[in-house]
């Protein structure tokens, strides 16, 4: 019997059904436009994005233009790409205007249907962030999308590492801006450490779409963005912490694989203080436990999560002597990419690579917090339902499923579960030959670079012809999977999350073309792409018969929406597929979370070498796992945000702060507040109120007046007067303090001092805010333990961190107030010194390079006694233009003093 629920679903539809039906009646009036906007000129499109700006200053709502811009739009597209957007296409734009999560399948054209929103949005003139989870697509698609953009009168910009700075002013300029979340989120913390307004990038947040918006909100959610600079060299340290490591035995520590952490146990403490003893790392009368072990501590426990938590060619490879971290989501190495406290510097210790220096934090902000810097946002992908509620209750964006514009016609088989990994691989080998065989094109899923290797190694054995596709091979990305829909093509994959090429049957005709134009320039392109267009129709009728793309996964991954993206590159566009999940109860996912009673079933079966089980029971314990993991990474990530939320109150206000000290030409009254508080706290201290003149200390003040604020005043003089109490001193400290700064303005000339104010403001924030950006992190590494003593590490982190911000609000002050007090003009015998000092050093260079000159290159000869070419102290100091100390002959500059 069907539950009231299934009733009303039948009868009503689901919540999803509803509000796409509520679309219809627009798309319908898009529909109906259409042969209005195909009558119009070329410039005519142009025109109308004008009268939709004119229209929207004289009060229209985007709401109102919505049906025109995007008729107008889609007429853009068809003229400049010649592709003419579906139905499905309009509905997932508007979903996106409204600030939602488009859910659309692989192949539905997500990046044609991003143009819609943006361009309505741009009529604002407040420009839109078009955001791609890596740099080549965003380049391809403001490259592809940017001709829409130009047909209707917008401008299009992109964003990218290393760019000239006039250049990516003017791409955020643009009135459509593409970029990567990283970039974006980069380029927001450079420009408040900027000290100029002018110099500043980005605009205010007004509308971000996010491509493939699972991985970017949630996958990559977990690591903050740091912008760092060195600290001191450690590398003795985690040296001899690593030779350490290994002489640990199981009885020493304890390794939980579900939270992916390692801890020491007691006798593994007391061995590592022993050993540090003995090697001089820790100082004989101190223990483990001593406060200032602290550091040791630290390193130890990173060495050891090193050695035990990270794998060579599975979390990171070794290329060219550095240690390169690998995205555990896409399989892409992440170069550049450091991993913080000291754990990348302990893999680099374990590897006997170079160690570079530890990183201190100069500004960090999380995704989350970036993102919801925007007025609205949006996002796009092929699976986002499994993770609705996470969307919801961080970013307050809903998830709404696009139907695709044909019906799916993909198989998606049962699980087949294996007892042991052997069996498991033995079987996929049987199945990717069979498809071979006939023709089939297999797509192989794997989960680690090492996975991928090991079955390539199998198919090798077998003689069957395939395409590896990792981190290895990233170079060769958008080729092979080009070309991974080609008759009896395998091709096997790390992760195929976020790849930006789809995968087409019987082959990619652009690749194809650029291929054929790079083996012979001199062909024309036109007839060239009819030839590759009946080639690949002819394969494709040839792939289609043999049963489409079969997509062949080899183990389940932690996240069920990972799983959902390999099996969506099967079957686009209404075309025939097939997948299979293949796996083993010595899986990684099954190991550590499969329910024991799966393998006691398996067992009291009686299951013979070789065979699987595969029922719909399996496949719901699998689901359910794969829950329990997705909900306690939202746990980890919805804590590690509500962390980072304290911080980012304080990150506003200062960031905040500072654009209001660049915006400001007159800083006077800011810094005269800030010294008026100083005098207050000075003056409470050394004579606190309604205390007796006896019990005042007018020397130390008088002393911290003249530290602090450089002001020599008789202030015991004015505490000694008749009637005088706190006030009278504070009154004449403040006149006294107003009339020095008059001074100096006079002194200086008052645009030149309003500048110094403005420079130092700026410095000392800054300065202020990295060092409370390391004490926040320190916090944050022994808050925990407060759990312990029943207190809530989160309060009493909020509770602390505030008092850390005053206390540092409060230094700030007094920081600002000393400098400016120190600051004062040259006098005029000062200046003339400093004059004659620089003509005399110009002096002295120009007759070293005449004599040079004269002479010409001087005769090779003798190195320098005591010379090391290796060691620069012992080349003396010798000029720019002076001969070389190696006897070479040449000029220093031009020899081992060349820059």
């Amino acid at each position: 019997m069907l539950g009231f629920g299934t009733i009303a679903k039948k009868v009503f539809g689901t919540p999803n059904d509803r509000k796409i039906k509520a679309t219809r009646p627009i798309i319908e009036k898009i529909n109906a436009l259409e042969p209005e906007f195909e009558a119009l000129s070329d410039q005519g499109l142009i025109d109308k994005t004008a009268e939709f700006k004119a229209r929207l200053e004289k009060g229209e709502t985007l709401d109102d233009l919505l049906p025109e811009a995007f008729a107008n739009c889609r007429e853009g597209a068809r003229r400049a790409l010649g592709l003419r957007a579906f139905d499905v296409q309009l509905i997932g734009g508007i979903f996106l205007h409204r600030g939602n999560i488009a859910e659309m399948k692989t192949g539905e054209g997500k990046t044609l249907v991003a143009t819609f929103p943006a361009y309505l949005n741009a009529l604002t003139g407040k420009g839109v962030h078009i955001v791609t989870v890596n740099d080549y697509l965003a380049k391809r698609d403001a490259d592809w999308m940017g001709k829409v953009y130009g047909a209707l009168g917008m401008t299009t910009g992109v964003v990218y590492p290393q760019q000239p700075e006039a250049e990516k002013q003017g791409a955020y300029a643009a009135d459509i801006t593409y970029a990567t979340n990283n970039e974006l989120g980069f380029d927001y913390l450079r420009d408040n450490m900027k000290s100029k307004i002018e110099d500043m990038n980005q605009r205010p947040h007004h509308f971000a779409i996010v491509d493939e918006v699972d991985s970017i909100l949630i996958d990559e959610a977990r690591t903050p963005l740091i912008i760092s600079g060195p600290s001191n060299d450690k590398s003795d340290l985690y040296i001899a912490i690593d030779q350490l490591i290994p002489e640990l035995t199981d009885e020493h520590f304890t390794l939980d694989e579900k939270a992916r952490s390692v801890t020491f146990t007691d006798e593994g403490n007391d061995f590592l203080e022993k050993r540090l003893h003995e090697m001089g790392v820790l100082p004989e009368e101190q223990t483990l436990y001593d406060p200032e072990s602290t550091t040791v501590v630290h390193h130890v426990n990173q060495g050891l999560r090193a050695h035990k938590m990270f794998t060579k060619d599975k979390d990171y490879i070794v290329r060219d002597g550095e240690v390169v971290l690998i995205d555990e989501f896409t399989g892409r190495m992440m170069a550049g990419r450091r991993l913080s406290e000291g754990l990348h510097q302990a893999i680099e210790a374990k590897e006997g690579v170079n160690i570079q220096p530890e990183n201190v934090t100069m500004a960090s902000v999380t995704f989350q917090n970036y993102f919801r810097l925007y007025e609205k946002l949006a996002g796009m992908t092929g699976t986002a339902l499994t993770e609705e509620e996470e969307f919801m209750e961080i970013y307050g964006l809903g998830v709404v499923a696009i139907p695709t514009n044909k019906p799916i016609a993909r198989v998606d088989e049962h699980d087949a579960v294996y007892r042991t990994t052997a069996e498991k691989y033995a079987a996929i080998v049987e199945e990717i030959k069979k498809a071979h065989e006939k023709g089939q094109p297999v797509l192989v899923g794997t989960t680690s670079i090492e996975k991928s290797e090991v079955l390539s190694q199998l198919l090798t054995k077998e003689g069957i012809k395939h395409n590896v596709l990792n981190a290895r091979q990233h170079e060769q990305e958008a080729q092979i999977i080009a070309d991974a829909g080609r008759l009896g093509a395998v091709t096997i994959a790390t992760n195929m999350a976020g790849r930006g090429t789809d995968i087409q049957l019987g082959g990619n005709v652009e690749m194809k073309v650029l291929q054929a134009l790079d083996e012979t320039p001199d062909a024309d392109p036109e007839a060239l792409r009819e030839q590759m267009e009946a080639e690949v129709a002819d394969e494709k009728a040839k792939v289609l018969e043999a049963g489409g793309l079969f997509v062949l996964a080899t183990e389940r991954h932690e996240s069920r929406r990972i799983d959902n993206q390999l099996r969506g590159r099967s079957g686009r566009q209404g075309d025939p597929g097939r997948s299979a999940f293949f796996l083993s109860l010595e899986d990684d996912l099954m190991r550590i979370f499969g329910s024991e009673r799966l393998d006691k079933v398996l067992s009291g079966l009686g299951m013979k070498e070789g065979e699987a089980i595969v029922h719909p029971w399996v496949n719901k314990s699998l689901e359910r796992a794969q829950a329990k993991v997705e909900g306690r990474n939202f746990d980890i990530r919805k804590q590690l945000l509500k962390f980072d939320d304290v911080m980012n109150d304080q990150r506003k206000v200062i960031f905040a702060q500072r654009r209001e000290i660049m915006e400001s030409e007159d800083l006077s009254d800011v810094v005269q507040d800030m010294r008026h508080q100083v005098i207050d706290d000075l003056v409470t201290e050394h004579m606190p109120p309604k205390s007796y003149a006896e019990q005042w200390d007018t020397e130390g003040l008088y002393n911290s007046v003249r530290e602090t604020l450089n002001l020599d005043v008789p202030v015991k003089d004015w505490a000694g007067e008749e009637g005088a109490d706190d006030d009278t001193v504070r009154e004449k400290l403040y006149a006294a303090s107003d009339a020095q700064m008059s001074e100096k303005s006079e002194a200086f000339g008052t645009e030149t001092m309003r500048n110094i104010e403005k420079q130092i403001l700026l410095q000392t924030i800054d300065t202020k805010w990295r060092e409370h950006l390391l004490t926040l992190e320190h916090l944050r590494s022994v808050v925990g333990f407060r759990g312990y003593a029943q207190r809530d590490p989160l309060n009493e982190y909020k509770t602390e961190s505030f008092q850390l911000f005053e206390s540092m609000l409060e230094s700030l002050r007094a920081e600002v107030s000393q400098k400016i007090g120190q600051v004062r003009p040259m006098t005029e015998d000062e200046q003339k010194a400093m004059m004659e000092q620089l003509q005399q050093q110009q002096a002295a260079l120009s007759a070293q390079a005449d004599a040079a000159e004269e002479s010409g290159p001087a005769e090779p000869g003798e190195p320098r006694e005591g010379f090391d070419e290796n060691d620069p102290s012992t080349w003396g100091n010798p000029g720019r233009n002076q001969p070389c100390p190696c006897g070479s002959g040449k000029k220093f500059k031009h020899c081992h003093g060349r820059l």
